[in-house]
């Protein structure tokens, strides 16, 4: 959540900030309850403090005068319960509000409200002009025994695949080339918790704006994670620490599980939109000072990792409508798809400045006081859409996929062909 001195202090910003996500909230609402909330506590504090210094005085009083001062007391002291009772309902209300309302967008983020409204900041790598019928993953992915759709709509219904034989190779060499380069940048290799506390979405922004996207396990009040974003913000909670450890950067390794309500009719074919995929995610808690370089240095890794593989893409950043609501700032990555002509989304990295930490009550040790950290996110790779892009932009004309140099010793091989001409 933001500083709610954005509300008492700066209401008029923030009026700016929400409406530049396109969102319309009542804020004089939201500051009369404010006010009102601290109104009522202050008044039962008072009442409070008045019964306990009539409590010193009912010792030296006697008679009619003493009953009297009794009465006052208990009298005050229901007026306090009241008080507290009226004070918490107004906060929990208060905080449902406040729990909406999103993280500012940095002035540097694209104007707009949609997709559509990113701008695109570079490209990298030429599109290929192939000289035969390109093939899609789907085709691809059937005829070299790599993709099952078909088994897995069987198994488990829409938006599933099985990845085999040499997918599952290219899968673990990805993850360890990846893995590789992010120890060499200084992250530390986790795998994550998948299920976690409701507590631990809330933190990082996750819920309440996205609870529909999250497969929930109610007997055991656990939750899917659709990112290790959430289980490696989540592991400092309720922590300080010493500023100079900072920045921790963290890669998570984990499968992601996402409903994709709302999706309905997009991507509906293969692997690339699914409820259930592999991704190793960088994350870092950084000094708010160095959160902007920060985030251009996860872009950096980002791109480097999709040269390497000699995919074709673009970044894009995103606009501020179309940020979720815990990030300040997005840029995603976009491979060029050769079966749809155009680029798809493949990584996305996001600077949400303090508003993870606060929820999550993240901070550092100064010689001032405790201060928040900034926290960060990026896709190092995500497997099923790395798939996609490395088999559509490398397919020859024989059917065969070449993986790139960078690959070829983890994967311990340089060529998938079709079963026939293996």
């Amino acid at each position: 959540m933001i500083d709610i001195a954005w509300l008492r202090e700066h209401p008029d910003t923030l009026r700016v900030a929400l409406a530049r996500r396109g969102l319309e909230m009542d804020l004089d609402g939201l500051i009369r309850l404010d006010v009102e909330r601290r109104q009522v506590r202050m008044e039962a504090e008072q009442d409070r403090a008045e019964q306990k210094r009539l409590g010193l005085r009912i010792r030296e009083l006697a008679g009619d005068e003493k009953a009297s001062a009794v009465a006052e007391a208990s009298d005050l002291a229901a007026r306090y319960r009241e008080g507290v009772a009226e004070a918490d309902r107004l906060d929990r209300r208060f905080s449902v509000l406040w729990a909406q309302v999103p993280n500012l967008a940095d002035p540097s983020s694209a104007d707009g409200l949609t997709e559509e409204d990113g701008v695109e900041i570079r490209r990298w790598g030429e599109v290929r002009d192939f000289g035969f019928p390109v093939q899609d993953h789907r085709r691809l992915g059937s005829d070299l025994g790599m993709i099952d759709i078909e088994r897995a709509a069987k198994v488990s219904g829409s938006r599933f695949g099985y990845l085999m034989g040499p997918a599952v190779r290219l899968e673990f060499a990805l993850v360890g080339m990846v893995f590789d380069r992010l120890e060499g940048y200084g992250f530390t290799p986790f795998v994550p918790p998948v299920l976690v506390r409701e507590e631990a979405l809330y933190g990082t922004g996750f819920f309440p704006d996205d609870s529909g996207q999250v497969y929930e396990i109610p007997h055991d009040g656990l939750y899917l994670v659709g990112t290790s974003e959430v289980s490696l913000a989540a592991y400092h909670s309720n922590e300080v620490l010493d500023e100079d450890r900072l920045p921790l950067r963290y890669a998570g390794f984990s499968t992601c599980f996402r409903r994709e309500a709302g999706a309905h009719g997009k991507d509906t074919a293969g692997i690339f939109r699914v409820h259930q995929f592999d991704k190793v995610e960088m994350f870092a808690f950084c000094h708010p000072e160095q959160s902007q370089a920060e985030h251009e240095r996860l872009l950096a890794i980002e791109e480097e990792i999709v040269q390497s593989l000699e995919i074709p893409y673009r970044v894009v950043n995103i606009a501020a409508g179309d940020l979720g609501a815990s990030a300040a700032k997005k840029y995603d990555i976009e491979a060029w798809i050769p079966s749809q002509g155009r680029y798809r989304e493949i990584t996305s990295c996001s600077n949400t400045t303090d508003f993870q930490s606060r929820r999550l009550r993240i901070r550092y040790r100064t010689a001032q006081g405790n201060r928040l950290v900034h926290t960060l996110n990026g896709t190092a790779a995500a497997i099923g859409r790395l798939l996609i892009a490395l088999m559509e932009n490398h397919q020859q004309s024989d059917g065969s996929i070449l993986v790139p140099d960078a690959l070829q010793s983890h994967a311990g091989f340089d060529r998938i062909r079709p079963p026939d001409k293996a």
